[in-house]
C-alpha cells in the first residue's frame, strides 16, 4: 500500500510541480475554436494521451526509470526531449515543470533530486518534466505502472483544470471527462516498451495552436 499511497501524494494537484500555470497547449486551440463543444474536448484530451503521452512522454518517463538514477543515462534521454520537442512554448514549459519539480522534491531531502537539480544547473541535464519524474519516482519507491498511471493521470487533471480555468468547461463536466480517461490510461500503461523505444508524437494541430499562443497579447498559461 505505500508505494499506492506515494502514487497518489505525487499525482495530487496540490504537489508543488509548477503545472499550474502551464495547459499542454490547451490555451491555444481554445483561442481557435472557443465555442469546442465538451465533447470534441473530451476527445481532445483522449488523443493527447494517445499521440502524445503514450508514445512520448511515457517513453521518457520510463526510459528515466530504469536508468535507475545513473544521472548520464537520464541526461541522454532529457536531451532527446529537447531535441524532439519543437514547439518553444511547449519546451520551455516542460523544463520550467520539471525545475519546479526537482526544486520541490530537493526541498523535501531528496538525494537524487537535489543531485539533478545541480546536474541541471550545471547544464548535464535539461529537466524535462517527464524525464524527471521518471528519475525521482523510481527514487521514490513506485513500480513501472504505477509510475505509469501517476504521470497519465497528472496530464489528465492538469489538461481539465486548465480547460475549467479557461471556461471551456463546467467543473462537472470536467470530473466527468476525467473519470472516462481513467480505462485509457490503464490501457496506454499496459502497452509495452522495448529499451530501445523511440519518443514519437504527431499533433499538428495542437502544435500550431501552441505556436500561436506564444504570439497572443493576453494569455492566462505560459503555453
Amino acid at each position: 500500500m505505500l508505494s499506492t499511497l506515494r502514487a497518489l501524494w505525487q499525482a495530487d494537484g496540490t504537489f508543488p510541480s509548477g503545472s499550474f500555470a502551464f495547459s499542454w497547449g490547451l490555451e491555444g486551440v481554445l483561442a481557435l475554436r472557443p465555442d469546442m463543444p465538451a465533447g470534441e474536448l473530451a476527445q481532445l484530451v483522449a488523443t493527447i494521451m494517445r499521440h502524445r503521452w503514450a508514445t512520448f512522454d511515457r517513453i521518457a518517463l520510463l526510459r528515466a526509470f530504469r536508468a535507475g538514477g545513473d544521472l548520464a543515462a537520464i541526461g541522454i534521454v532529457d536531451r532527446e526531449v529537447e531535441a524532439s520537442t519543437l514547439i518553444a512554448p511547449l519546451r520551455d514549459g516542460s523544463r520550467r515543470n520539471g525545475a519546479s519539480f526537482l526544486t520541490a522534491h530537493a526541498r523535501l531531502g531528496n538525494e537524487l533530486a537535489g543531485r539533478l537539480r545541480d546536474a541541471v544547473r550545471a547544464g548535464d541535464c535539461l529537466g524535462h518534466i517527464a524525464v524527471m519524474q521518471g528519475a525521482i519516482w523510481f527514487a521514490v519507491g513506485l513500480d513501472e505502472k504505477l509510475a505509469q498511471v501517476t504521470s497519465g493521470y497528472s496530464v489528465v487533471s492538469g489538461l481539465i483544470t486548465a480547460a475549467i480555468r479557461l471556461g471551456a468547461i463546467g467543473v462537472l463536466r470536467g470530473q466527468g471527462v476525467l473519470g472516462d480517461c481513467l480505462p485509457l490510461i490503464e490501457q496506454l500503461a499496459a502497452e509495452p516498451v522495448p529499451e530501445d523505444a523511440d519518443l514519437e508524437s504527431f499533433l499538428p494541430f495542437l502544435d500550431i495552436a501552441s505556436a500561436r499562443h506564444e504570439q497572443a497579447d493576453l494569455r492566462l498559461f505560459a503555453n
